[in-house]
């Protein structure tokens, strides 16, 4: 894993060394163990290095091949480097080290853009041609690794994180208002390729770019929708799958871990790990609180205290998110709409003292319809192809299991239509001050409503939450496991385990009131039978709720919200921000992830826009 940036100039001005160097050090704390710059004309390119395979001299980046006419600067990992590797050696290729960054590198020159579609493996990087004067750019398939970018007629500044660019901005940055939209009201962001940062985008999952005679273009290369294949579902087949998913991502020389919550997937890839592939000294790490506190996992994960040696456990709370709250916000560099995150920045914490990888279960709710409201899209699905009979039954098991009505509420949501649909979304939301939402609606159009929220049936929802939902989540994974200098590694997002899935009817996810149920079934017999067949779903979760009843959250929260600042953002309507906050501690209401995206929007104002 790496940081990786860089700048290329349009103008005839050779980039400043410098302003790459203090890129660098802004993401340094991605990757302490290695740093390398590249200069040449119009390109300048920064790495910095976190090792989690044998490193030498001769493997650093930025890495120039063996006719000096290839450059390149990246991050990420090519879990199948070594069959790659064999493939190319076969070609005539022949490899100064054993690293990863050669392959990717060779791959390029023997196969073009081509080679992308080659890779299981995650990764952003940049490629320089001198021969002909270009510069090529690719992101992994799903967006695990990062990568942010500034450009105008003058240059193209990118990065691995946002702050580096900001380093070397020489204008005033503004905050990107649909963004803050969508964050306040669906608690979405990073479902396109703006940031809230009004200059600064990301470049897309699955896409490519080009720059040639100083001209930029993008282009997609990767879709899963172009993917499914319908295809029955197979639980063994879908097994074999995510076990070599697992056992691909456990390559590396440096010790790997679990972040266990307790929860399905993450139990799912302990219990792989432990019994499948026979090692039950690979530790663990997780958060728990109190007995009974919204969160706690521990009944869950105790299940494992006979099976694990080497379990390890931490306790967030409020003091502790006080005291780390700088920090938090700071490598971000973005607001997330709740403290879930935060969770998993302490289980990083914890787990840098044991491991430099971690391995979680990201990605399996978005694949196997993990989330309540697919119970919406699946009866929406059924009531569409007129399945009456198999649609009563799926609502009658869903309360029996659940003794909820979410699903109903969920499918006669999205029923509605768009215009519909937003406005009991805005309704929802009072605090917002009417001019701020008809400023933005006016002038920009939302994609959550009529794409995330407007599928058809249930395998178009998860498609859609691959393409507009899922980006968000993998960003804060690899902001909290990087500011630790952790690689976070998902078998998940494996592409052939999550195009085969995919592939599978519906009934393959949600069956007798049930989510996962392929994996359900292909893991009989390997999972705690109290966890394979749980029905609530909590994960890496906190008691913001009580946190932020906690005397010294109240001061903050208080100060934040009277605060000239806060006032004259004329987004968030103080006194009915305050009177909903008064119910909250009254416990009249629960309102904990609002007050926290008050907070932190206000921070990261104060820390990012105010003081640039």
């Amino acid at each position: 894993m790496s940081g990786i940036c860089g700048i290329i100039k349009f103008d005839g001005i050779s980039p400043e060394k410098g302003k790459v160097i203090r890129m660098m050090q802004k993401q340094k704390h991605r990757c302490p163990d290695d740093n390398g710059v590249f200069s040449d004309k119009s390109v300048a390119l920064g790495f910095v290095r976190l090792a989690t395979t044998e490193s030498s001299e001769l493997d650093q980046q930025p890495m120039v091949d063996e006719t000096r006419d290839y450059v390149i600067v990246y991050n990420g990992i090519i879990y199948n480097y070594v069959e790659l590797r064999e493939e190319l050696i076969t070609k005539g290729t022949e490899f100064k080290t054993n690293s990863d960054t050669e392959v990717l590198l060779n791959m390029y020159i023997e196969y073009g853009k081509e080679c992308l579609d080659r890779l299981n493996g995650v990764f952003a990087f940049v490629i320089l041609n001198k021969k002909n004067n270009t510069v090529f750019g690719a992101r992994d398939r799903f967006g695990v690794k990062p990568f942010y970018y500034f450009h105008n007629k003058e240059q193209f500044i990118f990065a691995s994180e946002i702050p580096p660019i900001l380093e070397v901005f020489d204008q005033d940055t503004k905050p990107n208002e649909l963004v803050i939209y969508e964050y306040l009201l669906h608690n979405r962001t990073d479902q396109t390729e703006n940031t809230f940062f009004e200059e600064i985008k990301k470049l897309q999952h699955g896409h490519y770019f080009e720059i040639e005679d100083n001209q930029l273009v993008i282009n997609r290369w990767y879709n899963v929708a172009d993917k499914i294949k319908n295809c029955d579902g197979d639980s063994k087949k879908y097994k074999q799958l995510l076990v070599d998913a697992v056992k691909i991502r456990l390559r590396g020389d440096v010790p790997v871990g679990v972040c266990l919550s307790g929860g399905l997937d993450s139990s799912t890839i302990a219990s792989i790990i432990s019994k499948e592939l026979n090692n039950n000294e690979i530790p663990t790490f997780s958060a728990v609180y109190n007995k009974g506190e919204y969160g706690d996992e521990s009944d869950f994960i105790n299940l494992y205290k006979g099976e694990l040696k080497n379990m390890y456990f931490i306790t967030p709370n409020a003091t502790l998110l006080l005291s780390n709250l700088e920090h938090f916000i700071r490598i971000h560099a973005e607001p997330i709409p709740s403290t879930s995150p935060f969770a998993q920045y302490c289980i990083m914490s914890l787990a840098k003292k044991y491991v430099g990888v971690t391995i979680d279960g990201q990605g399996a709710d978005e694949v196997l319809a993990g989330y309540h409201y697919f119970f919406g899209f699946y009866f929406k699905e059924l009531l569409r192809q007129t399945k009456f009979r198999r649609l009563f039954k799926e609502i009658s098991q869903y309360w029996k299991k659940h003794k909820s009505l979410n699903g109903l509420k969920f499918l006669l949501y999205f029923l509605l239509p768009s215009f519909l649909k937003n406005e009991v979304s805005v309704f929802g939301k009072s605090y917002l001050y009417n001019d701020f939402v008809k400023r933005v609606t006016s002038s920009r159009k939302t994609t959550i409503i009529s794409e995330l929220y407007g599928s058809r049936n249930l395998n178009e929802s998860l498609i859609n939450h691959f393409e507009y939902k899922l980006e968000h989540l993998l960003k804060w994974s690899d902001r909290n496991s990087m500011a630790f200098s952790l690689e976070s590694r998902t078998p998940f997002l494996d592409y052939r385990l999550v195009e085969y899935t995919l592939s599978t009817p519906s009934e393959y996810k949600i069956r007798n009131g049930e989510t996962k149920y392929i994996l359900r079934q292909a893991m009989k017999g390997l999972l705690p039978e109290q966890i394979r067949k749980r029905r609530d779903k909590i994960g890496f979760e906190t008691p913001q709720d009580q946190w932020f009843r906690t005397p010294e959250f109240q001061t903050l929260i208080s100060d934040i919200l009277n605060s000239e600042s806060f006032r004259n953002r004329r987004i968030i309507n103080p006194q009915k921000a305050l009177n909903l906050y008064s119910k909250h501690l009254k416990k009249e209401i629960n309102i904990s992830k609002d007050i926290w995206k008050w907070i932190h929007l206000e921070l990261w104002f104060r820390e990012f826009i105010d003081k640039e």
